[in-house]
This record gives structure tokens, sequence and C-alpha cells, in this order.
């Protein structure tokens, strides 16, 4: 262990069972302080954040806004404003993750000894993520499956092509979400601009970036097929399937995510979604074989349901 001290920040719409799963895995692994802002009215969530004393939680009213020149429209925007917020606040911690509620920090070795490790002109540091997949009806294993990517984009592409045979060609190394990751930034960093997946000081985007292969970031993008299906319209019109997208191959043949949903909707509707998300999201033993051959299969217990009891005695209504 070391003096090292770090921190979550995250703007949050999310039920109160998932912001304290969210909460409570990161405690577990070490995290000193969690600034969490609410963007919704949640009075339960908001007084259960705030009875633990590492977690700095506020819900962003129309009073928080007003005093920001209002709230703005896209979630993204708001997502930044806050994460700066954090950073500008009284420094707690050496190291701040700007991530999400459905994002988890899964380490190989202690945070704290990764970070500590940076050299001092490294100022961004990346975790790379690995996708759920969702459980397979009757699965009986505790641990989630989870598909991840290679670096290199050539053999990226070779295992998509490989694993997600039908629709890899369009989706960079089989993921719906981002490939890019999150960062990790030196907290209260003066003039630091704080983006969904990148900092800029003075010009420059990520100076002295890492990257922190020791970390993975576990996202539940599409953990069953309902939390799928709930989110795929607002992720289409505003979210990681909107229009404007670029496509995430970048070979000039690829579709953008939203063109590639629309086709697929418009050759069979909803059974033709089911079919696609049974291929790329679900743990069927053919793919998860397939991932193995690559090496990108991972498996991880997460024992949420344990870990929020542990760290919120109190919720035990959920």
């Amino acid at each position: 262990m070391t003096d090292l001290r770090w921190g979550i920040v995250s703007t949050i719409k999310a039920p109160l069972h998932a912001v304290l799963d969210f909460a409570a895995w990161h405690l577990e692994r070490g995290a000193h302080r969690l600034y969490i802002y609410l963007d919704e009215q949640a009075p339960e969530t908001l007084n259960t954040l705030q009875a633990h004393p590492k977690i700095r939680a506020v819900h962003t009213d129309d009073a928080w806004w007003d005093k920001r020149k209002g709230r703005p429209e896209k979630h993204q925007v708001r997502q930044s404003m806050n994460a700066r917020h954090a950073n500008n606040r009284k420094t707690e911690v050496d190291w701040l993750a700007h991530i999400d509620v459905d994002e988890f920090l899964i380490p190989g070795s202690p945070i704290d000894m990764q970070l500590a490790a940076l050299p001092q002109e490294c100022l961004a540091a990346r975790v790379r993520p690995i996708e759920a997949l969702a459980p397979m009806p009757g699965a009986q294993s505790k641990a989630t499956a989870f598909k991840a990517f290679h670096i290199d984009q050539a053999a990226r592409q070779k295992a998509a092509h490989d694993c997600f045979p039908t629709y890899g060609a369009h989706l960079s190394g089989g993921f719906l979400s981002h490939v890019a990751g999150k960062l990790f930034f030196r907290a209260g960093t003066k003039g630091l601009q704080i983006k969904i997946h990148n900092v800029i000081l003075d010009g420059e985007q990520n100076p002295g970036q890492h990257e922190l292969p020791g970390i993975e970031l576990g996202h539940f993008h599409s953990s069953d097929w309902d939390h799928f299906i709930e989110a795929y319209r607002f992720r289409l019109s505003k979210g990681s399937y909107r229009a404007e997208l670029k496509p995430q191959v970048r070979d000039g043949t690829a579709l953008n995510l939203h063109d590639l949903f629309a086709e697929i909707e418009a050759s069979g509707g909803e059974e033709a979604l089911r079919a696609f998300f049974h291929e790329v999201c679900t743990a069927t033993p053919e793919l998860c074989d397939r991932l193995e051959r690559h090496g990108l299969l991972r498996r991880h217990t997460m024992n949420l349901e344990h870990l929020r009891a542990k760290h919120f005695p109190d919720a035990t209504h959920l």
C-alpha cells in the first residue's frame, strides 16, 4: 500500500441499487473519495450517499445549474462540467477517474500502487474497457463473462471477424460501446478541461499519457436484453448510437451503429435485433470459445449484492 489517494467522479441517473453497487465496488477497491453528481431528483439515493463518510454527493437541481448559466441539454456536457467541478474543489485525492455508473474498475493489483508508479510528468492514465456479456438463460456460474479487444488495429479486426462473423466488420473489436477507455487524471490540475475520454491542458491533449494495462474497465453497456432494449431508443437519438457519430471501423465500408441498427431493424424488426444481441452480446458457449482462442475472454465474479450490504448496511430493502 502507498500514501497515494485516488477517487472517482461520476454524473449519475440510475436506480438506487445500481448507484450503490457502483459505489460499493469502488470503495472495496480502495477509493478514498467518490464525487457523485445526481442528474435527477432522487432523495433516497442522495441521503444514502451523503451518509457515507467517503462520498461527496450532490443533486444537480435547477439551483445548481442556475449558478452555471443554465443546464446543458446534452448529458455529455453536464458530465464534463461536473467533472471539472470535482477537479476544482478542495483537493482530497491525488488522482480522479472520470467514469460512468455502469463502468467498474477491475484491477490486477492495488490501484494506488499502479498510480504511484507513474512518472511525475504523466497527467493522464488510460484504462481500457472490457464489455460485459449477458448470461445465457439458466446459466449457473456466478462469474460475469467479458469480451476484451486487441490494441493493435489489425489484430483487433481479425479477431472481430472471427468472433462475430455476421457483424464484426462494423464493430471495433466486436464492441458496441467505446474502446477508447476512460482516464485517471491528476486531481487539482489548474485549467484542466475534462471531456468524456480525454483531458486537455493548455491546448495539449492528455499530457504525458500512460496506459494502465493492469486495470480493466468492466463496462456493463448491455448486461441483458432488457437493459439493451430499454436504452436502445435513447442511445439512437442522444447517446452512443446517434446518427452523427463516425463508424467504429474506419475502413471506408463499415456502417456506423445508427445505420447498422437501422438496417437490422428494417430486415426483421425486434426479432432481428434479438438475433444481433444473441451473437454480439450474449455469453454463448460458441462465442466464449472463440474469444478464448483469441485471448479475449475475461471472467470476473462481481459479488455486488454482498459488497452493497457491506458498505451500505442500512440499505437492506433493496
